[in-house]
Formats: C-alpha cells, sequence, structure tokens
C-alpha cells in the first residue's frame, strides 16, 4: 500500500499543525486567514496518534511574527508551527503566551469600558502557568481557556 499526501506540499509559507479540531476557525479568524489573497488549505478531523483527531492549516508565502503567531497561545496553546522555504522545514516553533493580549479576548466584566465604548482590550498576564489575565482597565481577573474572543 502506498502514503499519498492528502494535501499537496507547500513550496514555502507557514504550516501550523496539532490544532484542536473545536478551535480551527478562532485560528483562522484570529490570523485573519479570510483576508489572505495566497492560498489557504485547511485540513480538518485528520487521524493524530497525538491527539486523536486534529486540523492542520497551510498558508502559502505567508510568514507570521512571533506576535502573531503567539496570540494562539490564546486558543491553542499546543499548535506546532513549521516554516517551509523551499519544500523544505527550515524552522520549528512553539507558540508562549504573550506578557500582554491586546484586541484578541473580551472582558467578562460588562460594567467593563471596554464592553461599553469603542476602544481596545489589554489584557496582562498574571499567571502563564495556570493561564489567568487581569483586565487593563477594570482589573478583572479571568482564566484564558474562558475567554471570549473580541
Amino acid at each position: 500500500m502506498t502514503k499519498t499526501l492528502l494535501v499537496s506540499a507547500l513550496e514555502n509559507g507557514t504550516v501550523i499543525d496539532h490544532i484542536p479540531c473545536d478551535r480551527t476557525n478562532d485560528v483562522i479568524t484570529l490570523l485573519k486567514l479570510n483576508q489572505l489573497t495566497s492560498t489557504v488549505m485547511i485540513g480538518y478531523n485528520l487521524e493524530s496518534k497525538k491527539m486523536g483527531k486534529k486540523s492542520i492549516i497551510k498558508i502559502a508565502n505567508k510568514f507570521f511574527n512571533d506576535a502573531e503567531l503567539n496570540q494562539l497561545a490564546v486558543i491553542a496553546p499546543d499548535v506546532s508551527l513549521s516554516i517551509i522555504r523551499n519544500y523544505e522545514v527550515t524552522e520549528k516553533k512553539r507558540v508562549e503566551l504573550p506578557e500582554e493580549l491586546r484586541d484578541i479576548v473580551k472582558c467578562a466584566n460588562p460594567k467593563c469600558i471596554t464592553n461599553n465604548e469603542p476602544m481596545h482590550t489589554i489584557f496582562h498576564i498574571i499567571d502563564k502557568h495556570s493561564r489567568v489575565m487581569r483586565c487593563h482597565y477594570c482589573e478583572k481577573e479571568q482564566r484564558i481557556e474562558d475567554a471570549k474572543l473580541k
């Protein structure tokens, strides 16, 4: 039996692997992949020894900076990233939760100014291990897993 690729090889670009299936749309939204003009290939419900089922996204001719990629730690902390150049993996990365989150998630406090005025949200990560953040404006603390994307 011969093995075949389900998705064609990428000449240049970024591969985001080990995405939990229920977070695939959040990754697309967060990285604004629907606004790109380059090819974006999405594999959904793929077999994974590590996760059971996973998603993978291949983005042709797009290289994200660390700040963009580290946003993924909010919704998919265990993704792996591969940078592809001339069909070869030239770099592998893991996402890391940044010290501050800007305009990524909403504040859970309905009385927070960010929920009542058109303004940016800012959260400070106060505990990376337990994934707790604090709103810059109202100081409400919440777990990152409980946050809703903006």
